[in-house]
């Protein structure tokens, strides 16, 4: 983005050249979160399925999720699209598989681990990764392309 053009004004000045490491770290605390939820949904489920509730954390980051991948979006098109995908994906994903939750709890079966939203949060985490920690790989990468 042309640094002379700001949307949000002083708070592109600040946040646009960390947004990259804010995501990342925000999906890096939505994993711990998703485990800590599935360690306490599998507890919960034996209470039946009134007693499943949602992880607050979890719910806070895939929020802050959603709102930094559309600030990116402003900051870096192609970049803030791709990730804006992955995060809606991952919670779209989130709320089928917290409802999958319940009718397991429901109907007395074992609680299996969000299969859909673990796999949309590994490709969200994999893709901020790359584009934030790509200076470290660069030095290989430009000898070899």
């Amino acid at each position: 983005m042309d640094p002379s053009v700001t949307l949000f004004g002083p708070v592109d000045t600040y946040l646009a050249p960390v947004i990259g490491y804010v995501l990342l770290a925000l999906i890096l605390l939505n994993v711990l979160g998703r485990g800590i939820e599935y360690r306490r949904i599998a507890k919960q489920a034996k209470d039946g399925a009134d007693a499943v509730s949602r992880n607050p954390l979890r719910v806070a980051t895939n929020f802050l999720l959603v709102v930094g991948g559309f600030y990116y979006l402003t900051v870096n098109r192609h970049a803030g699209l791709v990730v804006s995908l992955f995060v809606v994906t991952m919670v779209v994903a989130d709320v089928f598989e917290f409802e999958s939750r319940k009718v397991e709890a429901r109907q007395d079966w074992d609680v299996e681990r969000p299969w859909g939203s673990l796999a949309a949060s590994g490709f969200a985490l994999a893709y901020i990764a790359y584009q934030t920690l790509f200076f470290l790989v660069r030095p290989f990468w430009s000898a070899i392309v």
